[in-house]
């Protein structure tokens, strides 16, 4: 019997409010709820609340305009619930920011 490894890829980035920016240069300055909400979504998920990052759209500062709709967040809790260890914080493996928006993408085991 041989373990196989399983390798899930994200892409995206951890903000998406295309229609709030006001500066449309690679490396714009991030507008205050590009980086709130980048920074929240971090500690949340270092602590492992899930439940608080699944309750976004009330509790993460920078809303609406970070995520002005569901379908680019989503995707983290299918990457989320395809870890092996599930118990452990992802780690951020792209930090930054591209055009204002935040590229902060995880790694999970």
């Amino acid at each position: 019997s041989s373990d196989l490894g399983v390798m899930i890829i994200g892409s995206g980035f951890l903000t998406h409010g295309l229609p709030f920016l006001k500066e449309f240069r690679i490396e714009a300055t991030p507008p205050g709820w590009s980086t709130e909400f980048d920074l929240w979504a971090k500690e949340v998920l270092d602590r492992g609340a899930i439940d608080e990052l699944m309750n976004y759209k009330a509790l993460a500062p920078g809303m609406p305009y970070a995520h002005p709709t569901v379908e680019h967040f989503a995707p983290i809790f299918i990457t989320l619930g395809a870890s092996s260890q599930p118990d452990t914080a992802p780690t951020t493996a792209i930090d930054g920011y591209w055009m204002g928006l935040s590229k902060r993408s995880f790694q999970v085991a």
